[in-house]
């Protein structure tokens, strides 16, 4: 980003000031956008250019006839040139600034502008007090950039931040912004392009790309009226020891729904009977022993292995043998606990890691807070050593493999957090592997495909969803 305000400050004529002012006029119209009768508005400026982008829509509110509070802290006077340039600005046209003194004015929007992009410390105590008066308002607030006390770049909240109702991102989005603890800060966002060609964007290479349901539209063409189950594969689901038989079986029929052509299941004898009644389409077979899996093996196209596999002597000896299976594999759930106790395991490139972050922290040899403090970070570390697709699970789900950009999943939400939904995951993933498609393509697609349908499902309330609730809205979206 910083790259990108040089870049866009030199197609301004090299007048920095010119951007910033861009900038305030993006977010004064985003505030009208949303809220165009507020009258009484605070505005919160901090020291910086961030703050400067403040002053601007302090200026353009005060134009406009509307009563403007501006807050600042002791010591948070303007410190770069483009600030004060702002603020000079913002006082010629009549505005004045109060020191903030333990509580806000009252108002009918609150803007943040304490602090923007680069902000990778917990706030010092006077600004997380201002940041919690923000927070204990009863308005709704807009966030210039970045909501104050949020890491742009990992998505981390590692102290007191603002809480905004909506966020206008400048120039583009931030990777932080859609992933992890971020999401729960940042409300509505949107990206004010400031009238910058995109040719200017193009000339850097972005950190991600952003996957929503837009992205579905077309991936899944009309099949020709001749096919046949043998077009569209063979997977065979590994798991499901004793008392945990459902979580193989939710793979298994979320593959069936999204278009695998057969999907046979190897499990404990005690759920072949359950399986066979819930669901008949479904090959459930009995394996005890390494000599039935291996014939299962060389029938498959792919492997998808974890779900309910427990990691006792039954778990433990299947995923060895699936290991050895030459076969591709998409590795999930007590799979992934198995592999984080083993020394030196080539995965093959085209192997398919879907780890939640109690399971990334597992396989990176760190904790959970730590895997979330950087979630982009885990998921880089985690294909630099597997050498292999990573899907990390989450709030803002990342999908990275080495010489890829990554993705964020712009979709998904808190009624996806139930048991059973990543079992589903792993059968979307991996149907879509057995139907031909590479691996990195069908880890995005899937992860984006689970997480549209799980915004489907929540449409008749997120409290109460259940995995199985996926499969209706899986079959539509494949077939839309």
């Amino acid at each position: 980003m910083r790259t990108l305000e040089a870049s866009a400050a030199a197609h301004v004529g090299g007048d920095g000031f010119a951007l910033m002012a861009r900038a305030g006029e993006a977010g004064w119209r985003a505030l009208l956008q949303r809220w165009p009768q507020a009258q009484r508005i605070v505005v919160v400026c901090g020291p910086g250019n961030n703050g400067g982008d403040g002053y601007v829509v302090a200026r353009h509110a005060l134009e406009s006839g509307r009563r403007v509070t501006l807050l600042c802290l002791p010591g948070h006077a303007p410190q770069s040139v483009l600030a004060r340039r702002a603020c000079d600005g913002y006082l010629a046209a009549g505005g004045r600034v109060d020191p903030f003194q333990g509580r806000l004015p009252e108002a009918e929007v609150i803007v943040d502008a304490l602090f923007g992009i680069g902000l990778s410390r917990p706030l010092d105590a006077d600004a997380a007090a201002l940041v919690e008066a923000i927070n204990a308002s009863s308005h709704p607030v807009l966030a210039l950039d970045a909501p104050s006390g949020v890491d742009t770049d990992t998505g981390a909240v590692p102290g007191a931040a603002v809480r905004a109702h909506a966020t206008v991102q400048f120039i583009g989005a931030h990777l932080g912004l859609h992933t992890g603890a971020a999401l729960d800060q940042v409300g509505e966002t949107a990206v004010a392009r400031l009238d910058l060609p995109d040719g200017l964007l193009a000339s850097v290479a972005p950190a991600a790309l952003r996957l929503g349901r837009e992205e579905l539209a077309g991936c899944f063409p009309p099949r020709p009226r001749g096919a046949h189950k043998g077009d569209t594969g063979v997977l065979l689901c590994i798991g499901g020891e004793e008392g945990t038989g459902g979580a193989v079986m939710l793979s298994a029929e979320a593959a069936l729904r999204c278009g695998a052509g057969r999907v046979a299941v190897a499990t404990r004898a005690a759920h072949v009977p359950a399986m066979l009644a819930r669901r008949p389409e479904v090959m459930a077979q009995a394996v005890e022993g390494a000599g039935t899996l291996r014939e299962l093996i060389e029938k498959a196209d792919a492997l998808a292995i974890g779900p309910g596999l427990g990691q006792g002597a039954w778990g433990t000896a299947q995923f060895g043998v699936a290991l050895g299976g030459d076969r591709p594999l998409v590795l999930d759930a007590d799979a992934l606990n198995l592999l984080a106790k083993r020394d030196n395991v080539l995965l093959a490139p085209d192997t398919v890691l879907t780890p939640h972050p109690g399971e990334a922290a597992r396989l990176l040899g760190i904790t959970t807070a730590q895997v979330q403090a950087d979630r982009p970070a885990a998921a880089r570390a985690l294909c630099e050593r597997f050498d292999c697709v990573i899907v990390l699970k989450g709030a803002g789900t990342l999908v990275a493999a080495p010489d890829e950009t990554p993705r964020v999943i712009a979709a998904g939400n808190p009624g996806l957090a139930t048991g059973g939904t990543g079992d589903v995951l792993t059968g979307v993933i991996a149907a879509l592997r057995v139907q031909g498609w590479p691996a990195f393509q069908a880890a995005c697609t899937g992860a984006l495909l689970h997480a549209v349908a799980g915004d489907t499902a929540a449409l008749e309330g997120e409290r109460g969803m259940l995995a199985s609730d996926l499969f209706a809205p899986l079959r539509g979206l494949v077939n839309a």
